[in-house]
Formats: C-alpha cells, structure tokens, sequence
C-alpha cells in the first residue's frame, strides 16, 4: 500500500472514531432531556393532583356546611310543627304554615345542593384514583430511566475514554500537516471531514469537482481538497471503506 493510500485509511479510521464520539456525545445530551421531559410531567400530574385534592377539600366543607344546615332547618321545622298546635287563632295557624313550607322547601333546595355535592366529590375521586394510577407508572418510568441513564452514562464515559485512545493511535500515523488540515476542517464543518469522489462529485457537497483536480486526484500522488467545501477528498477507486464494500457485496448478491 502506498503512503498515500495509508494517509487516507488513517484518515478514515480517524473519522470513523470521531463519528462515533459524536453519536456518543449527542446520546449523552440528549438522554438527560428525555428525563427532564418525564419529570416535568411527573410534575403536571402532581399539581393536577393538588387542585383536585384542594377542590375536594373544598367540597366537604360546603358539604359540611349544608348537612349543619339541614339539621338545623329540620329541628326548626320540628318546633315549628309542634308550635302549629298551639295556634291561638286562624292567622297565626296561617302563618306558621307559611313558615313551615318556606322551611321545607329551603331544606328540600338544600337536600339537592348536598346531592350536587356528593355526585361532584364522586368524580372528584374517580379524577383523583386515575391520576393517582398515573401518578404510579410515572413514578416507575422516571426512575426506571434515570437508572437507565446512570448506566448509559457510565458506559458511555467507558466508550469514549476508549475511542480517545483509538482516535491517538490512529491521529498518530497521519503526518502533522495532514492531521493538522483535518482538524482545521472538522473544526468548521459539520462531519464528515474527509469524502469519497465518485464520478466526479464530492460526496461532502454532491457538487462536482474541476476536471483538472479530478485527474490529480486519480493519480493519488497527494491528498486534496473540494475546491467547493473544502473536505479532504478521495477517488472512491483507490480505497474502499468497510461501507462501501458492504454496498458492493449487496449488489452482488
């Protein structure tokens, strides 16, 4: 193999090792949010939880209240039956009719107000049983995922000390210079750093390269550059990577 052609495999490798530290890095940002997201719908639920604990509360109070009342009401309207038969004349009788029924229906407006009461903390609890289920499977999810996070992070960190010593072997047969041009490059453009030429065109920008820069390339005496983006660049005929020749191997199945 020429020293052209173990400069590009070296370069390879090398972007092959910082593309996974890339995938690695980004997993490890994003897992964090994924937890952050259920924690901040643990929360949610148990806010919801809390009105509807503070509406249930406030529901036995006016329940409460209206049961006082009812008993209060019918002890009034017990007096006021005995009160009746000791009416001294047709008026006062009337009257004390009068009263009784306005009292009666007072209670009866009253009995509903309790039965509206009771068929609302009724749903209330229902609300509050399905919310507490929830509450539950959050609880089992959240932290279910935040071992699962410890784990993935620590295996993540293990990984990543080992593609730091893999990306140091294989930065180690790549020339200065040529290291130095890659790190230049992937410092400023998004990966990949270094691409195939196929038939002409940069598989970096898919734009298509001089044809005098081209034939330098075919000769594959010097590692060069897209004129348009910049990549290090290679004909895609002096070196197959592990991709490209699953790719071929499919076809020639």
């Amino acid at each position: 193999m020429s020293l052209y052609l173990k400069q590009i495999e070296q370069l390879v490798a090398l972007q092959r090792v910082d593309s996974e530290i890339i995938a690695i890095k980004k997993g490890m940002e994003a897992a964090p949010k994924e937890v952050d997201a259920l924690r901040e719908e643990f929360a949610k639920l148990q806010a919801a939880k809390a009105q509807i604990e503070e509406k249930m509360q406030y529901l036995l109070e006016q329940a409460k209240r209206v049961d006082v009342e009812i008993t209060d009401d019918s002890l009034k309207i017990k007096k006021s039956k005995n009160k009746l038969m000791m009416a001294s004349n047709t008026k006062e009788y009337h009257a004390m009719m009068r009263e009784m029924d306005n009292m009666e229906k007072l209670n009866r407006m009253r009995e509903e107000e309790r039965a509206t009461l009771e068929e609302e903390l009724t749903r209330q609890r229902t609300a509050e049983a399905a919310i507490n289920e929830e509450l539950q499977k959050f609880e089992a999810l959240l932290k279910e995922k935040a071992d699962s996070l410890q784990a993935r992070t620590e295996d993540a960190q293990i990984r990543l000390g080992q593609l730091d010593n893999e990306r140091r072997a294989a930065g180690g047969n790549v020339p200065p210079p040529v290291l130095s041009r890659y790190e230049f490059i992937r410092s400023r453009l998004a990966a990949p750093v270094i691409v195939p030429v196929t038939a002409g065109i940069c598989s970096g920008c898919h734009i298509s390269i001089p044809p005098q820069s081209f034939i330098e390339l075919q000769k594959g005496t010097q590692i060069l550059s897209c004129p348009n983006c910049q990549r290090l660049i290679y004909w895609c005929e002096h070196f197959q990577t592990e991709e490209d020749a699953a790719e071929d191997t499919g076809r020639d199945v």
